[in-house]
């Protein structure tokens, strides 16, 4: 497999498995709710705090809403191709700006082409 393919296919990989973390994440949110809603209203467990599960389950489902972000917008766009890209803007601007500060320099010292290339024998 060449060295292009199988970079494809890494990312497509990471991709899949980013995607069924989150999967898992949803059921195990999904899950997890409704335990602990059942939980506190049959069992009675919370007396000292009522409605702590909504609490817990609005706290997880911003986490939750964090990781879908991450997954579906942050790893979507900004991925190994914008790095690269990104790396490539910033090392055309250095030198630019390298060849800016050389003419720059040049323009103030200027190197005398004549007397370096005389014959000392003249």
């Amino acid at each position: 497999m060449d060295p292009l393919n199988h970079e494809l296919y890494e990312n497509a990989r990471k991709r899949i498995k980013q995607k069924r973390y989150l999967f898992m994440h949803f059921v195990l949110f999904f899950v997890a709710a409704i335990f602990m809603l059942v939980f506190e209203k049959l069992v009675g467990i919370g007396i000292q705090y009522p409605n702590w599960s909504y609490w817990a389950i609005t706290i997880w489902a911003f986490l939750f809403i964090l990781h879908f972000v991450n997954v579906f917008i942050t790893k979507r766009f900004m991925n190994k191709q914008w790095e690269r890209e990104e790396i490539d803007k910033l090392v055309e601007k250095q030198k630019r700006r390298i060849q800016e500060l050389q003419k720059k320099v040049e323009k103030q010292y200027p190197t005398d082409n004549s007397s370096v290339n005389q014959n000392p024998t003249e």
